[in-house]
């Protein structure tokens, strides 16, 4: 539009027998021009950066939120982090949950998932998750991965409580079970457990005393924030299955999302994740 009042006002002029030399005439162009660029560019602003939705497991609250502060930074890209039951977040996205990434504490689901056509492929082996014993400051009972004092407990009277994930659906939940089980605990400590959504919240329970004790993952306990919050003491791997923690990329990723997920593989993401007590595939 203001390219054509240009050329209009010039033709005017020109009727007018007004005698315009050539810089004049390209610099009333360029005026012009220069005007309709502007009022184009205020119509029509930049769209913002797509923001990446990352759905993780709970275990992964505090070392993926410091690489995903990182990338950040680097990258000046969105990372929205949910954080929740590994088997929670698998069923929403079996019902078309719009996440770009999904960070399973247990591939088992990952697998599931690809079966049923909702990701991009069978995912990447990015950590190997550990359970422990923790006990808060305070505790009547002493944080041995034996849980030989958990039985002792059981028999005294010391334990009111003891926190786990859910084992109906998380995985941390899952391998405290089987834990117990083989110690043969599981039966006797029925009444005394209280379960939390995810292994997060199962945490934040034993923190606060609400629980004596708690079996919960490990790379809570590591984090600065709980470090001096009482005393931990690593089960033995081979009393559970391995916690193999897999992620995939959605069947409907953005494009951008890739570029995180391979940052997940960088060498500043996996110290990360060994620093908080992950083993590495």
């Amino acid at each position: 539009m203001h390219f054509q009042f240009a050329l209009k006002l010039i033709s005017n002029h020109t009727n007018c027998k007004i005698v315009m030399n050539k810089f004049i005439f390209q610099s009333l162009i360029g005026f012009y021009l220069l005007g309709f660029t502007l009022a184009w560019s205020q119509e029509k602003p930049s769209s913002p950066a797509t923001v990446i939705t990352v759905a993780a497991a709970s275990d992964l609250k505090f070392a993926l939120t410091e690489i995903a502060a990182s990338y950040e930074k680097n990258s000046g890209q969105k990372i929205n982090l949910l954080f929740g039951s590994s088997g929670i977040l698998s069923t929403q996205l079996l019902q078309n949950a719009p996440f770009d990434i999904f960070m399973s504490a247990d591939e088992s689901l990952v697998f599931k998932l690809a079966d049923a056509g909702k990701t991009q492929d069978r995912g990447r082996l990015y950590a190997i998750g550990r359970i422990g014993f923790f006990v808060p400051k305070g505790s009547p009972l002493n944080a041995d991965g034996t849980l030989k004092d958990l039985a002792a407990s059981l028999r005294d009277g010391r334990l009111k409580q003891l926190a786990i994930a859910n084992p109906e659906h998380a995985p941390y939940g899952q391998r405290a079970r089987q834990a117990l089980e083989h110690v043969n605990l599981w039966a006797n400590v029925q009444a005394k457990l209280v379960m939390g959504e995810n292994v997060s919240q199962a945490a934040q329970f034993a923190i606060s005393g609400s629980a004596q004790a708690g079996i919960i993952a490990q790379s809570l306990v590591l984090s600065p924030t709980v470090a001096d919050k009482g005393q931990f003491e690593l089960i033995p791997e081979s009393w559970h299955q391995p916690l193999n923690q897999r992620m995939v990329l959605h069947k409907t990723a953005a494009a951008s999302a890739e570029q995180f997920y391979d940052y997940m593989a960088s060498a500043y993401a996996k110290d990360v994740l060994k620093r908080y007590g992950f083993g590495l595939p």
